[in-house]
């Protein structure tokens, strides 16, 4: 039997590393944990960034490794997800920060304060905020009913 998996990280792939690693700061309050970069042109080769429990790696584009932005390859189907304290004040730090209002914050009929942003490297975030508990046959229900939202 194979070893199941023990964590997933997410290492993620952008034009201007060390511009974004200051945004990631900045907006979201990621902590840089360490950088290595390319002693030959510069580029941001692998770079750790702590977003509250996660540990999520980071780099410039690297065409010849397949390591390519979502601005070379025309946007990122994945959107990562910030669960908050507050999703109105994590946006309006994002926003702050620079990122682009993609859903203004609401709450959800399935128990959660959710907005998003994309950032300016091309990612999608949703800011999420627990607002009530729901069961999964409360939000099946809901949305049966009339929708998520």
């Amino acid at each position: 039997m194979p070893n199941p998996a023990r964590k997933v990280s997410a290492h993620f792939v952008v034009k201007n590393a060390a511009q974004a690693i200051e945004f990631y700061k900045n907006a979201f309050g990621a902590e840089e944990i360490f950088r290595m970069t390319d002693p030959s042109d510069g580029r941001v080769g692998h770079a750790e960034l702590r977003f509250g429990e996660t540990l999520m790696m980071l780099a410039d584009e690297y065409p010849d490794f397949g390591a390519l932005s979502p601005d070379t390859i025309g946007g990122s189907p994945v959107t990562f997800r910030v669960d908050t304290g507050s999703t109105d004040e994590a946006l309006a730090q994002a926003l702050s920060a620079g990122a682009t209002l993609l859903r203004p914050a609401a709450d959800q009929s399935f128990g959660e304060r959710l907005a998003q942003v994309l950032d300016p490297y091309g990612h999608r975030w949703m800011l999420s905020q627990t607002i009530e508990q729901v069961s999964p046959e409360e939000m099946q229900r809901r949305w049966n009913e009339g929708g998520l939202a």
